[in-house]
């Protein structure tokens, strides 16, 4: 009976210990890999680069001339896209709450920590909303993601949190990682 209370009282300071750690990534859905040692997109490769900090890349999906593709816009406002290949189309391919993320390497830590937000606003979109309403970020060449309808600032180098206008929510945050500017993309 001792033992049963001691684990117990361990239990339940296990939701505690950890902090705010648990609330730092979404349970939202994203779920998306990319492969760019095949696709070779630059835009895409210089957010993917751990020696250019600071630099951030959107990524849409869209149906261009009847086939599908991810359109590429980096902070620096260079554009590109590519057409899903056989491999790409067989993979579950879910960007975010409203096909789009943000990825990228910030510059505030060391070793520097590669970021995948939302590409929704987190106090303007609703996914629960009838019809959905897209509400975009977007990027500037400053770290900042800028917000049209609340006029919110994020700080994609600090985590996404507002760094000007009202109080709220901070960005949207997926797991992501990276093996290289020309490697693989893998946020989920």
């Amino acid at each position: 009976m001792r033992k049963l209370l001691v684990l117990l009282a361990f239990c339940a300071l296990l939701p505690t210990a950890c902090g705010d750690a648990e609330n730092e990534f979404t349970v939202g859905a994203c779920y998306f890999i990319f492969d760019n040692s095949v696709h070779q997109d630059a835009t895409l490769a210089s957010a993917m680069n751990v020696m250019a900090p600071g630099t951030f890349c959107t990524i849409t999906k869209t149906m261009r001339g009847g086939a599908q593709c991810f359109d590429f816009v980096n902070s620096a406002g260079q554009t590109s896209s590519k057409n899903l290949n056989a491999i790409d189309t067989k993979r579950t391919l879910i960007l975010g709450y409203n096909d789009g993320i943000i990825v990228g390497f910030g510059t505030l830590n060391n070793p520097a920590v590669f970021y995948a937000f939302d590409r929704e606003c987190p106090n303007c979109f609703s996914p629960n909303d009838i019809p959905i309403r897209s509400k975009p970020l977007k990027v500037s060449t400053n770290g900042l993601a800028s917000c049209a309808v609340c006029h919110r600032q994020y700080d994609l180098n600090n985590d996404g949190f507002i760094s000007s206008g009202d109080s709220g929510k901070r960005l949207t945050r997926y797991r992501a990682a990276t093996t290289g500017p020309f490697g693989v993309l893998s946020v989920n």
